[in-house]
């Protein structure tokens, strides 16, 4: 059986950081975020706290190829990526439950 996944796109408060994370769990990763669980990490150095995009994918194998091609576009191509699914860029983590 294979476990579905999630990839996703969190910022700060001001919008101007953003992380591209892959999880099999996204409402208790997005928790883990928000309670800085790993000191000293990017999201947590960065205060990464907003959800502001995701999409889920059947298996997990296609959501971590999703992350990575992701990663690899420019700031601006994220973004429009994030206004399609989000214009106001509001935070989606209440969505989750």
């Amino acid at each position: 059986m294979h476990k579905g996944g999630s990839v996703y796109i969190m910022t700060n408060k001001h919008r101007n950081v953003l992380y591209i994370g892959v999880t099999s769990n996204l409402p208790a990763r997005i928790q883990q975020h928000i309670s800085h669980t790993f000191k000293n990490s990017f999201t947590d150095r960065y205060n990464i706290e907003y959800l502001v995009y995701y999409e889920t994918h059947f298996n997990i194998e296609s959501a971590i190829s999703r992350e990575k091609e992701i990663k690899k576009w420019r700031r601006e191509k994220k973004n429009e990526l994030i206004n399609s699914f989000n214009p106001d860029w509001n935070d989606l983590t209440a969505t989750l439950y």
